[in-house]
């Protein structure tokens, strides 16, 4: 678990996200290209908002992010920057993905969301984002004794 406390002027705060975004009809389109270009909007995205992509990892149909932001961001509205901003960028770089999604959206409308708490095992869930997409043979299963 990161033990980093964030601080602004009245507030402090340890709030971390586990986001899921699938891609449209889960269409498998996260090549190595498009991951390319989510990680480097992911990170223009921080500059201009107080929001901290902590881990991105993804499998062919779905991204997984592990984030913190200041508590006046809501949840929606750190859904909302992600997918708007990282569709546009990808249909402008990549103008075939509209193709193989008929002209319409990137993501679904639908995501998951869960909050990694003060008590939780961090590792296991960075571990888990992180890990998302490699062949399950590289993985090793955790045992229970």
């Amino acid at each position: 678990m990161r033990d980093v406390v964030e601080k602004a002027s009245q507030c402090a705060w340890q709030i971390h996200y586990h986001i899921v975004f699938p891609v449209k009809y889960r269409r498998g389109l996260l090549d190595e290209a498009v991951v390319k270009i989510i990680m480097l909007t992911a990170k223009e995205i921080e500059e201009r908002y107080d929001i901290e992509f902590e881990q991105i990892g993804r499998d062919k149909d779905h991204v997984h992010i592990l984030c913190t932001a200041h508590p006046k961001i809501v949840l929606g509205q750190i859904v909302r920057v992600f997918k708007s901003i990282t569709a546009r960028e990808l249909f402008k770089r990549k103008p075939d993905l509209k193709r193989d999604l008929w002209g319409g959206e990137f993501w679904t409308d639908s995501y998951y969301v869960a909050t990694v708490g003060e008590r939780a095992d961090w590792g296991v869930v960075e571990r888990y984002v992180k890990n998302q997409g490699k062949p399950k043979e590289e993985l090793r299963q955790l045992k229970l004794f």
